[in-house]
Parts: C-alpha cells; structure tokens; sequence
C-alpha cells in the first residue's frame, strides 16, 4: 500500500468516526463515555494523517 492510499484510508476512517461522533451526539441519551473515546481515536487519527503528510513533502 503506497503512503497516499494509506492517507486516504485513514482520512475515511476519520470521517467514519465523525459520523459516528454525531449519530451519538443526536441520539436521545448520548453515551458521554462513547463519544469522549470517539473523539480521542478521531484526533489520534488527524495526528497521524497530518504527520504523514510532512512524510510526504
């Protein structure tokens, strides 16, 4: 798998948690627990898209 399918597959990931963030957020009884750990796997995520983007350039 070259370096920008991989940045692409975890950009979909990311954008996948987003969702999921979200449908949580809006349900009747959001689980607070669920979308803290939601929102640490996302901005986990953006770190490693953004440092293997300078990986590129």
């Amino acid at each position: 798998m070259g370096l920008e399918s991989h940045i692409l597959e975890l950009a979909d990931k990311h954008h996948k948690l987003d969702e999921l963030i979200h449908d949580e957020l809006h349900r009747p009884l959001p689980d607070d627990l669920m979308i803290s750990e939601l929102k640490k796997r996302k901005l986990r995520l953006k770190e490693e898209i953004e440092r293997l983007k300078t990986d590129v350039h």
